[in-house]
């Protein structure tokens, strides 16, 4: 050993003396530098373990066992690994033929491809053709970058050191299941059950050969919607093939002439793309492999359609996209999972998950920036707020003065329950000043809204106007958490998953279940939506919308004692719609959500609101009501606060923050000649349910800041300036009077009750 270590040492001197000529050491260094270079590969090689596929496909099912379909890797690839040797041989040619057609002759690079390639470029000024080999290919696949000459330098090294560890047709393996097939199909044999509905083993020379034409240029060789594109390539492929002698001349003509079918679009997938594919990215690693979801498939397919049908009915209003999530309220359990409206559109924009996507969420928010300010007694249910033109001085802005949605209307003096079941936004930021911007970003937080992760400042005031971004999963968890009375539970979404454990309070019980009575209340967003909206609905419902700004996102999240349903409709893009708001937009699609879901069994009614009590209160001062008051409605209050009430001063003067808009408000109206009741019409007949609460709204023609008193059968119901009247519809004849001064105006009906249930309101896309 002693006398190899001194050979080792002196013959390298030997060499080195001997040869002394200045441009022969230069040599020799070069060699000993390739040589060095030209093993290193030997000492890292990529072997096939090191870049081994998860074959394991995951088959997921519906909550009754139904199939939903396939996911075949994670990621929401769709890929299966096959052995070469269970490849169709057409192929196998076909792809070497178009893509390396030396791949058994040379290394891992091809020096005379290389050169070639260098010599047309010149020629031609510009790269005529490529010179990357399979292995090359193989590399990039593996790791993907920029094709720059750094990264190039890479990806040789990366095909050295993947042709050191393995032989060629493990390399050629690895190569043909990692093929971009277009879209999210990767290999051949995920290729040929998609395309074909037949494995790699059965394809014929046609097949083979228009399926190795795809790899060229994925993108632009689809083949659903690029069939003459891809048909010329193919054209191509077959004629390498004849070149390389694979096939003769005849075999391709009758190849490239050969009809070939394709299979349907849906590439294994019967219902729920979106949620199979977001699902397969939270699982852990170690997954069975069939997993039963808690998506009722029947649900899934009706909420799909219907989303594709609004968005049809819209589209001229420049609307096409939408999404839509239900959830089981009692257990937590997603039954529905609609993330567009066609996952396999022929462009990219299909597979945009719209339940996860990030969109300013409109007045969404504001239910729990109301429930956070009557938690913390910030406010009261009796609390008057001023919907009033307001400016905020806003550091190196304009003033900002926040409008309402119809940029017009101020409504002067309003109930928080008016303020929020109408979504005035005035009122909404004077609460949020109060509140503080960095409580309520706390408070989204602790409900789930990760994705505001900006600081307070960032969003200001606009925070409850919508100038954050949230996703409907999160919107749906949050109004889930109102529906269980303020108790947070964690979303289900299998159903051979561990237990999760139990739910947790998250907001106020009571604050929690008025917030729900006000989002129920369709009397009291009467003024902005009317009283038979798309969002009145034959049984309690509790509902909020939303409009981002310049029509750019509608959205309706709500919910029943036993469901939750949260609907957006918008363009993924971020294009404008043409004035489409939340009611025309996403309130048409959570109201067939909510009747279908309901079509056989009325939810029960929301719980009574515990630990309050109702007393009537003066519209106007929120105080208890005077002769002088003139409107007064039925409000609930905290039992500590009656007291308060009983005592407190009861003026209806307002503030001089009021006079700007009172001096904008127009004078009486009504005269001897208008004044009359519109509705009920005289010898009106109404039918009720007898298991069904049903109000009236009485009618006055003319609008009036004058005092109404309204007359029921001789008796005193209200005196009010409104020209409208809500009444709870008893059985019994009725006579109804209204005095305003001197004018007066009756009419006479009758209310009866019936067994027959009514029919369902609901929505038409037609």
């Amino acid at each position: 050993m002693r006398i190899l270590r001194l050979w080792l040492i002196k013959f390298p001197q030997k060499v080195w003396y001997k040869y002394s000529n200045p441009k022969l050491r230069l040599f020799l260094i070069l060699i000993l530098i390739s040589l060095i270079v030209r093993s290193l590969p030997y000492l890292f090689p990529i072997r096939t373990a090191d870049i081994a596929q998860d074959r394991e496909a995951i088959e997921f099912s519906d909550r009754h066992g139904l199939p939903l379909g396939t996911i075949l890797t994670r990621d929401q690839e769709h890929t299966a690994t096959v052995p070469l040797n269970q490849v169709s041989h057409h192929f196998v040619q076909a792809i070497i033929a178009a893509e390396d057609s030396r791949f058994y002759q040379h290394g891992a690079t091809d020096v005379r491809a290389m050169m070639r390639s260098l010599l047309e470029a010149i020629q031609a000024k510009h790269l005529v053709s490529g010179a990357s080999t399979i292995t090359m290919q193989l590399a990039r696949m593996l790791e993907p970058a920029p094709r720059t000459l750094p990264h190039k330098v890479g990806e040789i090294w990366l095909s050295w050191r993947i042709f050191a560890g393995m032989n060629r047709d493990e390399i050629l393996e690895s190569y043909i299941n990692r093929l971009p097939m277009s879209g999210n199909i990767y290999g051949v044999e995920a290729a040929s059950r998609t395309y074909f509905g037949i494995s790699a083993a059965d394809l014929n020379l046609a097949q083979a050969s228009l399926l190795a034409a795809i790899p060229n240029d994925p993108n632009n060789l689809n083949p659903y919607y690029r069939w003459q594109s891809l048909k010329q390539r193919q054209s191509y492929v077959l004629n390498r093939m004849v070149k390389d002698k694979y096939i003769t001349r005849s075999q391709a003509d009758r190849a490239l002439a050969e009809e070939i079918l394709l299979a349907s679009e849906k590439q294994g997938i019967i219902a729920a793309p979106h949620f199979l594919f977001w699902l397969s990215n939270q699982l852990p690693k170690q997954h069975p492999s069939h997993i039963r979801t808690t998506i009722d498939r029947n649900l899934q397919q009706f909420v799909e359609a219907q989303v594709q049908q609004l968005v049809n009915s819209l589209s001229p209003h420049n609307v096409h996209h939408a999404a839509a999530l239900v959830i089981d309220n009692h257990t937590g359990e997603i039954l529905a999972y609609i993330g567009s409206p066609n996952y396999f559109h022929g462009t990219e924009i299909g597979k945009n998950d719209g339940v996860q996507a990030l969109r300013q969420p409109g007045s969404t928010l504001k239910p729990f920036l109301y429930e956070l300010a009557l938690e913390k007694r910030v406010i009261r249910p009796n609390t008057i707020l001023p919907d009033v033109p307001t400016y905020y001085a806003i550091p190196g802005a304009k003033l900002y003065s926040p409008t309402n949605y119809n940029d017009r209307t101020f409504l002067g003096p309003v109930r928080v329950r008016i303020a929020l079941a109408n979504s005035l936004n005035i009122p909404a930021v004077k609460v949020l000043e109060k509140v503080g911007v960095d409580n309520f970003l706390n408070r989204l937080h602790e409900l789930g809204f990760d994705h505001l992760t900006k600081p307070p400042e960032y969003y200001g005031l606009g925070l409850v106007l919508g100038s954050g971004e949230v996703s409907l999963f999160e919107l749906a968890i949050a109004y889930l958490t109102l529906a269980r009375q303020g108790q947070f539970t964690p979303i289900v979404t299998t159903l051979n998953a561990p237990k999760i454990s139990k739910s947790k309070p998250a907001i106020d019980l009571t604050t929690s279940a008025l917030i729900t009575n006000m989002l129920s209340d369709a009397h009291a967003r009467a003024q902005e939506f009317g009283v038979d909206s798309v969002l009145a609905l034959p049984f309690p419902t509790a509902v909020k919308t939303g409009t981002s700004s310049d029509f750019r996102d509608t959205w309706t999240v709500g919910f029943t004692t036993d469901y939750t349903v949260a609907t957006w409709v918008g363009n993924f893009n971020g294009d404008r719609m043409k004035k489409v708001s939340g009611v025309m937009g996403a309130a048409p699609l959570w109201n067939h959500i909510m009747l279908h879901l309901h079509e056989h069994q009325e939810p029960a009614p929301f719980p009574a609101l515990k630990g309050l009590v109702q007393r009537p209160i003066c519209a106007i001062s929120g105080s208890r009501p005077t002769p002088n008051c003139p409107s007064i409605v039925q409000e609930y209050f905290d039992p500590e606060d009656i007291s308060k009430y009983e005592t407190e001063s009861n003026n209806v003067k307002l503030s001089d923050e009021y006079n700007g808009w009172l001096a904008r408000q127009p004078k009486s109206s009504f005269t001897n000649s208008n004044f009359k009741i519109v509705f009920p019409q005289n010898n009106d007949y109404f039918l009720i349910n007898q298991n069904q609460n049903s109000q009236l709204e009485f009618k006055l023609s003319g609008v009036s800041t004058a005092s109404v008193e309204w007359w029921l059968n001789g008796k005193k119901l209200v005196t009010q300036s409104s020209n409208s009247l809500f009444w709870q519809l008893k059985p019994g004849e009725w006579n109804l009077q209204v005095k305003s001064g001197k004018m007066v105006d009756s009419v006479r009906f009758e209310v009866q009750v019936t067994e027959n249930k009514p029919m369902r309101r609901g929505f038409s896309f037609d």
